[in-house]
């Protein structure tokens, strides 16, 4: 099997790597939101500009991940990589149109991830309305970092 027709990730997998990278964006937006707090000289932080920010820490946490080698800490530990259609890299603008495509498609109870039980390629909504797809790479090839 060749990187060029690596499989569709299963979705057992994505929801393991969703929860190992929810735990690390709590804990990113824990450090924020601490900071923001001793900015603010320990009052709460309830100012929109501080959830703002808090998103676009989200999104940076993402798009970093997907724009550097298409995975995110949880997807390295699970064997997912996030490719383009297309064949190109992630850029940001992608990156931005997946993050918010994820978020609008994981509202209603995960609806948008589950679709892709039904979808003849396995992509959920946000993988096709982001023309990007989650692949799983077998033992059999390496990851970029693995040792030989």
């Amino acid at each position: 099997m060749t990187e060029k027709n690596l499989p569709s990730a299963g979705i057992i997998r994505r929801l393991a790597a969703m929860l190992y990278d929810t735990m690390l964006l709590v804990a990113v937006l824990f450090v924020a939101t601490a900071v923001a707090v001793a900015i603010n000289k320990g009052e709460a932080v309830t100012h929109p500009i501080c959830y703002l920010s808090l998103l676009l820490i989200s999104y940076g946490f993402f798009g970093w991940f997907w724009t550097h080698g298409g995975q995110t800490l949880g997807m390295r530990t699970w064997r997912l990589k996030l490719e383009a259609d297309s064949g190109q890299e992630i850029d940001w603008p992608m990156a931005g149109k997946r993050f918010v495509f994820a978020a609008i498609s994981l509202l209603p109870f995960g609806a948008g991830l589950f679709w892709q039980l039904f979808d003849p390629e396995g992509k959920a909504v946000h993988d096709r309305l982001s023309e990007s797809r989650v692949v799983f790479i077998p033992k059999e090839l390496s990851l970029p970092g693995d040792d030989p």
